[in-house]
């Protein structure tokens, strides 16, 4: 307990780390919050890079997935069309 005491209110400096790399999750967090559907990146070669966020590809995927099954009932549709 007195260790606890001694290093609580002793004179010695505490050591600062400062880190300057940001969160990405709290940025995307950010950027959803903002309604991005993409973010800008810096690569290696120096070169700026679009990149959809994981919610705009879901999306994206979700509105394929509907459309897929609407073209599978339309298609089975003009099969008993022709077939009739």
């Amino acid at each position: 307990m007195s260790n606890f005491i001694s290093t609580m209110y002793s004179r010695s400096i505490a050591k600062q780390v400062t880190k300057a790399d940001k969160n990405p999750n709290r940025v995307l967090g950010g950027l959803k919050g903002q309604g991005v559907n993409s973010f800008s990146m810096l690569g290696e070669d120096g070169m700026e890079k679009e990149i959809p966020t994981q919610a705009y590809v879901q999306a994206l995927e979700e509105k394929l997935r509907t459309q897929d099954t609407r073209l599978a009932v339309l298609e089975k549709q003009i099969r008993r069309l022709t077939n009739g």
